[in-house]
């Protein structure tokens, strides 16, 4: 485990994401508040009073978290650019899929572009969505960057990622998983989100530092693929190299430039997690009667990981966020 730690984090503040984002979710067919399900059995092996999973396996009649920004980007941009238009982006999986699934609900096309590390089932349910896939001989981050060279000529590239130039459309999508946070209605001792290219961890950091509740916040991400962590250790914005992990999620080089002055100031803890680690977490929530694939279980992971360094107690309450369910 390599573990980042900056404990004047609790500290820092920032503005809230838009009141209207909950609101436009509220308004979505089969829109509902996801499960705050507590786990007795983990709190008692981790020494706490009490252990809640934000279970993200079913959200809007998809497996994962990902159309709450997707959705309000997509939203934004077409209020911005209305008429016909291609939705562009590049993905691990499930980002792509929200982004061809809302395309296809508002009758417009969808290329999405995935690195060859994906695997053919996820391809396939992107496919299942009226999307046309390209697989990238490469990494997540060349994946980026051909779908952002495809975006032109009215083709709106709708990628959770940010880079100078390109940091409108990542920052909606960022505002967009405020919902997850604003449904949370307990005031957390910790908070554990997963990381990629660091946009769920900004959203964490947003809505705890904007507000009342103050807790401590934990990212978590492969030991295989650690660009934040990595960056936070250096103290400068790095993209490392990436290779195959069971947590496909959160499979990313580089950090989102969005993302990254946020968790720089407002992020306690970083840590890494093996796949093992991963897999055993999925494991022990699919026991609990929670639907986990190793991307949304590193939260539990990387908790047992850092519990040692941790201020809790037998009074404490942690969140963990599960992003995603269980697949093949």
């Amino acid at each position: 485990m390599r573990r980042y730690d900056n404990p004047a984090a609790r500290a820092w503040r920032t503005t809230p994401a838009p009141a209207e984002v909950l609101a436009f979710h509220q308004s979505l067919p089969g829109y509902r508040p996801t499960p705050l399900t507590p786990v007795p059995s983990l709190a008692a092996d981790l020494g706490v009073g009490r252990v809640l999973v934000k279970d993200e396996s079913r959200r809007l009649g998809l497996p994962a978290f990902k159309a709450l920004g997707a959705w309000w980007a997509i939203h934004r941009v077409l209020r911005d650019h209305p008429g016909p238009a291609e939705l562009v982006t590049a993905t691990d999986g499930n980002h792509g899929r929200a982004v061809a699934r809302r395309a296809a609900m508002l009758g417009l096309t969808a290329h999405v572009f995935v690195p060859d590390v994906v695997s053919s089932a996820v391809i396939e349910a992107i496919r299942n969505e009226g999307a046309t896939v390209t697989v990238v001989p490469d990494s997540y981050d060349a994946a980026v960057a051909e779908a952002a060279s495809y975006a032109v000529d009215g083709r709106l590239l709708i990628q959770d990622s940010a880079w100078p130039g390109y940091e409108v459309v990542p920052q909606h999508i960022v505002d967009g998983y405020s919902t997850l946070f604003r449904e949370i209605d307990v005031r957390p001792d910790l908070v554990v989100v997963p990381m990629g290219v660091g946009s769920i961890a900004q959203a964490a950091v947003t809505h705890y530092r904007s507000g009342s509740s103050t807790p401590a916040l934990i990212g978590v991400e492969p030991a295989t693929a650690s660009c934040v962590t990595t960056s936070l250790l250096a103290g400068e914005l790095l993209t490392v190299p990436t290779g195959k992990t069971v947590m496909a999620g959160l499979n990313c080089g580089t950090p989102s430039s969005l993302a990254w002055p946020v968790l720089r100031s407002g992020l306690d803890h970083a840590v890494t997690v093996e796949d093992d680690e991963a897999l055993r977490a999925a494991s022990d929530l699919e026991a609990a009667g929670i639907s986990s694939g190793p991307s949304g279980a590193a939260t539990l992971a990387g908790l047992r990981a850092a519990r040692d360094y941790l201020d809790l107690n037998a009074d404490s309450t942690v969140v963990l966020v599960s992003t995603e369910a269980a697949h093949d």
